[in-house]
Parts: C-alpha cells; structure tokens; sequence
C-alpha cells in the first residue's frame, strides 16, 4: 500500500474545517478525516458536506464509537464516509457487528487502539474480526506529556499484517520515520490545521513523505524535559496562563520596566519587610540562570535595589521576582535587567538576616518551591510547578500555534467573532 496522508480536521467549526480542508488538498491530503471534535459540534452533516466537496477524495469519520458499532457505522456510512473509526476498547461484539455493517454498506473500518496497554493482543483480535486498518494514537494529552508513537509501531508493525495508521503530534521531521518503521496510514492534525500556510506545510510533509527525509521545522514540535527553557522562550506569560487553565499567573506583581522574557527555575527566598539579608546571600548561592523568588509577604519596604541587581547580573541569573518592594528605580532602569516586584519605593531596611532559602514561599498568592519554572514578560509573571513544567510547556505552544491560525483566518477577512462563530458557543440561560 502506497503512504497516505490523512489530514485530521480535530475542529469545531464547520466552516473553518472545510477552508483548511480545500488548501490541505491542493497541499496533497489523500485522505480527509472529520475529527471526533468536529463530528460531535457538527453532527453528520460535516460528514456530508465533506463528501459533497471532495466527491474523489477518502471520507474518513472518526466516530471513535465504543457502543452500537452498527448504528453508527451505518450513520457515518449513509452520510458519505468512506472509513470509520472505532475504538480497540470497545466490546468484540460492538466491533464484530460494525464490520457487519460496513461490508453491507460498501465502506472500511479502522479500529484505535489508543489507551490499549496490550496493543500487539488486541490489534490481533482486532484482525481475526474483520477490521481493514489498525491506528497507533497517542492522544493529545498524552502527547503534551511526552509520549510518542515510535516505540509502539515498531513492535506492532511485526505482528500483523493490516496496514497501520499513526497518529500523535507528527511533523515534517517525523513522518519519514513512520513509514520506515512500516506505518502506511500517516495522520496529521496541528502541523497542518494549525499553520498558517496550510498549502505549504501539507506540501511539506507529504514530500517528507514521499523522500522518506526528515524536513527540519520549528513549528509543532512536542519538547523534551531538557528542552523547557527553549519552549517556555517560545511563548508568552498569556500563553502560559491559558494552557493552565487561567492558574499560575502571580497577582499584583509587575514589571519595573518592559522588554524582557524571563525564563528560569526558581530559588526561593523568605524574608521580613526591609530585611534584605537573605535575597543578597540567595544570589551568592544561585546557579546561572536561576530566578530569585522573594517572598516579602507585600512588605512596602525595599528589600532590593541598585547594588544587588549589580550582584545579580554579575552572576548570570535569569531574574528577580519580588512579593514586596524594590527602591532605586532610576538605576534599575539602565541596568536593563528583568525584575518583576509589588511596590517601588525610596525606603530600605537593615539586613537582619531573619528568613531562608530555599523553602517553600507564597509570592503574588501563588506558592512556589525552588525548582519550578518562573517566566516573566510585559504582561507579568506565571509559575509552572516543575513536576508539570513540561505538559504545560507543551500545551502553551498548542495555545500559541492555534493562535497563530486564528489571526492568519483574520489577516484574511474574518474577524474574531465570525472565525470562532462565538454566539454558537455561547452558553445558554433559560
């Protein structure tokens, strides 16, 4: 079987759907896929409008059904799809009986296996009841946590004889590598829906495909654990916010000045208002490119200033984050360095030498420990606890790319409203 490219349309917006699907095919798409999102806010009739699009096109509705495989198979078959997707963990007898229905209805069934912890076990049950395709998915938010399809597919690959499709954050640098390990089936989401030029970037990964050679990109790419500090460069403190859920952003603490991105691992400070012993001695005790996180617990007396951001520049750190006040504010100017505080004042206190370093503080009524992930820009500051640093990282890209579309579809005569048909999405009272 020759590799197919099959582009996952996970929206849900019709419109939207279908504009990216006519660039995607002049790109070189095989295969158009209706995204589960995409069936469940549209219903059948994306399917149909598909179908009445792209008469010389593959139809494929991921209908990811676990229940009345029949019923919805037929469903999916009587709007125009020429393959449905179901899920390994259904029961047999829901699989059995949506295959009964594709041969009477003249369409292929492709079974999932994501969340199947023996895939080589069931994808062989799954062949002995009929099914045409098998799909290695690793879903999005396992994705966001680092976990790839490789590994799986090429222990699958060797145990049955159904052509297999992948699926899971794949790019141009990665979709080579699938069809050299034996996937045939290549399915794209974001790396294509999400790019600003879809033509272009369909283009690309199908001549990844056809060469069979990795194409360097440095857009929809998942990072590593080693490569956070480059990832939370990449995007903004907004960014970040909203892949938390609108959590992490520290409240009341600004920027003395504009123009910087802060990113760096926390070291924690504890101190009284005017003590400015312990955040002079964290600098001495900071690693290159650490940020200090200095809890003053509001205190309106400075606790830093001129000659400690000297010290702190000097030694390489990322930045400064203070829950209390910073003084000489004319000199931290043309200093140029990130500092984030609460208040700015003329006033210092004595260095007592009450507090610790190190432990865990309360900083813009967040807590931080040493060792999460600290990023500052001119909207303000977000703490990215370091056990989730990377899902986060990962999933504030996926706000940034989805972003990025958006105002190209507005750079093209939409506005805001109409590309997210927002009064659809409204809840409803009453």
């Amino acid at each position: 079987m020759k590799p197919v490219l099959q582009v996952a349309l996970d929206l849900l917006n019709r419109d939207r759907a279908l504009a990216i699907a006519h660039e995607a095919v002049k790109g070189g798409a095989d295969w158009l896929e209706a995204g589960t999102p995409l069936i469940k806010s549209e219903g059948m009739d994306v399917i149909r409008n598909l179908r009445e699009q792209f008469p010389g096109k593959t139809i494929v509705a991921d209908m990811k059904t676990m229940d009345t495989g029949a019923l919805e198979t037929e469903m999916a078959a009587n709007a125009g799809a020429d393959l449905i997707c179901l899920l390994a963990a259904s029961d047999d007898s829901t699989i059995a009986d949506a295959v009964k229905s594709a041969r009477k209805y003249g369409v292929k069934i492709m079974v999932d296996l994501i969340g199947i912890p023996d895939t080589i076990k069931r994808a062989q049950k799954m062949e002995k009841l009929g099914a045409d395709y098998l799909c290695i998915h690793i879903g999005i938010d396992e994705q966001m946590q680092g976990k790839k399809p490789r590994q799986v597919l090429s222990s699958l690959v060797k145990h049955t004889s159904l052509p297999i499709a992948v699926a899971g954050g794949l790019n141009s640098e990665t979709v080579a590598d699938m069809i050299q390990i034996g996937a045939r089936i290549i399915i794209v989401g974001g790396a294509i829906t999400k790019a600003k030029n879809v033509t272009k970037a369909t283009e690309i990964i199908k001549k990844a495909m056809i060469q069979r050679k990795k194409i360097k990109t440095d857009l929809f790419k998942k990072y590593d654990t080693q490569e956070l500090h480059k990832a939370f460069l990449l995007v903004s403190t907004p960014n970040i916010s909203d892949a938390m859920h609108k959590q992490g952003t520290l409240e009341g603490i600004r920027p003395i000045t504009t123009g910087f991105h802060m990113v760096g691992s926390a070291l924690t400070v504890r101190t009284i208002d005017g003590d400015w012993a312990k955040p002079i001695e964290a600098i001495d005790k900071a690693e290159k490119g650490a940020v200090l996180v200095i809890d003053v617990n509001q205190g309106r007396t400075a606790v830093w200033g001129e000659l400690a951001t000297w010290s702190a520049k000097r030694k390489g750190l990322a930045g400064i984050v203070i829950d209390g006040a910073v003084r000489d504010y004319d000199d931290l100017l043309q200093l140029k360095f990130p500092i984030f505080s609460r208040y700015i004042v003329p006033n210092a206190g004595d260095p007592k030498g009450l507090g610790e370093i190190g432990t865990e503080v309360t900083c813009g009524n967040r807590i931080i420990r040493t060792g999460d992930w600290i990023i500052g820009d001119d909207s303000g500051v977000v703490v990215v606890p370091q056990d989730r640093a990377q899902e986060i990282a990962n999933r504030a890209l996926n706000v940034k790319e989805q972003e990025n579309r958006i105002r190209e579809e507005i750079k093209q005569g939409g506005s805001l409203g109409s590309v997210l048909k927002v009064k659809k999405w409204e809840k409803k009272i009453g």
